[in-house]
């Protein structure tokens, strides 16, 4: 980040100020404390913050909160045009009406005494000075005092195991039955499945793509991805399926390795991630596994909701013709992500989901599976607003939390594409109803950022930041374990109990 021009020489006994307005009211701010100021950005906001924080904001890269100085003091919210970044102990974006300029103070024109005396509801001051002649004074504002006030400070490591809470919570809560894990999409209007491990990452698909000429229909070009180029292929191609008559906006590509090579997997939509039982994943019948069409391409049959789901469960290394996965074994092997020190870097999986126009991600080792919005949710009496009801999963009663009411967002009035996330936690397992889910994001340990400290208590429910810069795009990283407070955990403690002596 840069800083405001403050090279110019002051003299001796002066200081420099940039001085901005709320309202009527004219502030100011030490400049050395000042790194920038900047439109107001685009923000991505924190469920269940205090009402002066707006968001979080991505500034080159830097992930900082972003406050309006309005809601701080208690006046009326409005709409801000600038936000000054400034450095007093933490970074952070201020949001104020309108900045003037940057002057030069004598020390001696400085009043601490007045501006006691000035003070209006909800200041907090740390001098005085006037501005000249009929242009009224400014106001120092003690920022730290503000904010101080507003949010409860909590230190934590600046990098932390994201996903280490979830992980851990798996193992001490181990499941009754074994279950294998797939990520489920629609081609052509059928559900096809390939296993968790196989799949890098989902992504959409980009506006442009580098067209190959000459080549066969089901090459949809090549595209940049983590510094190489990923060969897009489409899926319905390569089952044989007809091309889509209209291309699809919620097309997506499924990024997994085939042949040590990565490519890119053109599906018409994702659909869900599901926990299989093994018992019910039949190989593909004898009479259809000796064909060499798209059947072959097969390796198991999932049945699904009592035999009413059959989803088709894909072995990537059958996709292509004996000579092509030749080709691709001798060709560029997968890249392993590195550090910039060059050492192999954990990498972390997350299941993103929106609620709006805001994405948050939930480590996928705490996801059991996506699936619809049960059709039928048994509301219970006498249970906090957030309990949408329970349902029946595969004979396990399971609670059903709304995030929208969670934090406190209005209700969804278009909710055909809603889904249930079933979550696990180390004493819970419930399904999470968000308004979509989107993709698989992965990235390496080091990219994701600690989350800005002003959060208070939400600090512990947004454990991280993945700042998608390029794209846009900030997603924040939930703890499932925090996505109840201690007293709503307690509620669902009893709730769970009287489940149990019941069946």
């Amino acid at each position: 980040m840069k800083k405001i021009d403050i090279s110019q020489s002051v003299a001796a006994g002066s200081r420099r100020f940039l001085t901005f307005r709320v309202g009527k009211r004219i502030y100011a701010l030490p400049a050395e404390w000042v790194i920038e100021v900047i439109r107001i950005p685009l923000v991505a906001r924190v469920p269940q913050a205090p009402k002066a924080l707006l968001g979080v904001a991505n500034l080159r890269g830097a992930v900082l909160p972003l406050v309006s100085l309005r809601l701080l003091l208690g006046m009326d919210e409005s709409a801000a045009s600038r936000a000054i970044v400034c450095d007093d102990g933490a970074p952070v974006a201020i949001a104020v009406d309108a900045v003037d300029a940057l002057i030069t103070v004598e020390s001696s024109r400085v009043e601490t005494k007045l501006a006691e005396l000035s003070l209006e509801l909800g200041e907090r001051l740390k001098g005085v000075f006037s501005l000249g002649e009929g242009r009224g004074a400014a106001k120092i504002l003690d920022v730290q005092s503000l904010l101080s006030l507003a949010f409860a400070q909590r230190g934590r490591p600046l990098r932390q195991s994201v996903a280490g809470n979830a992980i851990t919570a798996r193992r001490n809560l181990e499941p009754a039955v074994e279950r294998d894990t797939f990520i489920t999409f629609d081609v052509a209007g059928q559900e096809f499945a390939l296993d968790l491990g196989a799949v890098q990452e989902i992504i959409s698909l980009p506006d442009r793509t580098a067209a190959l000429p000459g080549c066969e229909a089901l090459v949809r070009g090549m595209m940049s991805f983590r510094g190489q180029l990923l060969p897009l292929l489409s899926l319905r191609g390569l089952l044989g399926f007809a091309p889509a008559s209209v291309s699809d906006a919620q097309e997506k590509i499924v990024v997994t390795s085939i042949g040590g090579a990565l490519a890119g997997l053109v599906v018409d939509r994702p659909r869900a991630v599901v926990s299989a039982d093994p018992g019910r994943i039949d190989p593909v019948p004898p009479v259809l596994a000796a064909r060499t069409e798209g059947e072959a391409r097969i390796r198991a049959i999932y049945r699904g909701e009592e035999g009413r789901r059959l989803i088709s469960i894909l072995a990537p290394e059958q996709l292509f013709r004996e000579d092509v996965m030749k080709r691709l074994g001798s060709g560029q092997r997968a890249a392993l992500p590195r550090t910039q020190n060059g050492k192999d870097s954990k990498e972390r999986k997350f299941l993103v989901f929106r609620l709006g126009d805001d994405e948050f991600g939930l480590p996928i080792e705490a996801v059991d599976e996506v699936a619809r919005v049960p059709d039928k949710i048994t509301r219970v009496p006498k249970t906090p607003k957030f309990l949408e009801g329970v349902f029946n999963l595969r004979g396990e009663v399971l609670p059903v939390v709304d995030q929208r009411r969670r934090f406190d967002m209005p209700k969804l009035e278009q909710g055909d594409g809603r889904r249930l996330i079933v979550v696990r936690t180390e004493r819970h397992r419930a399904g999470l109803i968000c308004d979509s889910v989107s993709e698989v994001l992965r990235t390496s340990a080091d990219s994701i950022e600690a989350a800005p400290e002003l959060t208070g208590d939400i600090t512990r429910l947004v454990h991280g930041v993945v700042n998608l810069e390029q794209k846009g795009r900030i997603v924040l990283l939930l703890n499932p374990a925090e996505l109840l407070t201690r007293a709503e955990r307690g509620l669902l403690d009893a709730f769970e109990s009287k489940a149990r002596a019941h069946s």
